[in-house]
């Protein structure tokens, strides 16, 4: 931006007109301080980045209803962002959606390591000495090296302190290789 107080009232006008270029250049302005405006008011990054995009989209469709007479271009798309953030923290529900997103995510990673550990051949050694561990031994050997997850990360899953699952990860490993041996 090149300082002008009108500018930002200029871009406003132009996107009224349809001319998405001058969208683009408040996006390349303000968005680094839109989103950390948003993030102060929402806490997480990936929201705030929500916020904003949400805000722009309502900039742009908006554009038409700016009126200088009630305040400064740039405070009326602060004042957007600012409103959208607020609304996202009231609105309670979509903490939920993302904790019923990362729900079923969780659920279909649990189901891609019980299936893997069902394809395996039930006359194999490996099948038969996985299934002589305990279920929980078994699960996060599982994750660990089908699921790919860090020892913290199965702890957190199997609602387990760090300790306990490496060392049951730990027994169940040299369980598995007396066996298979």
């Amino acid at each position: 931006m090149d300082g002008r107080a009108d500018t930002f009232e200029t871009l406003l006008a132009a996107c009224a007109g349809g001319d998405r270029m001058a969208l683009r250049r408040i996006f390349d302005a303000e968005a680094g301080r839109l989103i950390a405006v948003a993030q102060r008011i929402v806490r997480r990054r990936e929201l705030a980045e929500e916020v904003v995009q949400e805000a722009f989209i309502r900039i742009w469709t908006h554009a038409h209803q700016y009126d200088s007479s009630q305040g400064s271009a740039r405070g009326w798309i602060y004042a957007i962002v600012r409103n959208r953030a607020l609304n996202l923290v009231r609105d309670g529900r979509r903490e939920t959606v993302i904790e019923d997103v990362e729900a079923v995510q969780e659920q279909e990673s649990s189901d891609a390591i019980m299936a893997a550990w069902h394809r395996l051949d039930r006359n194999s050694r490996l099948y038969g000495c996985l299934e002589a561990l305990d279920e929980k031994k078994k699960r996060g050997i599982l994750m660990a090296y089908v699921g790919g997850y860090s020892h913290g990360e199965i702890a957190g899953r199997l609602s387990l302190p760090l300790g306990t699952t490496k060392s049951w990860i730990r027994r169940g490993l040299t369980a598995l290789r007396e066996c298979m041996a």
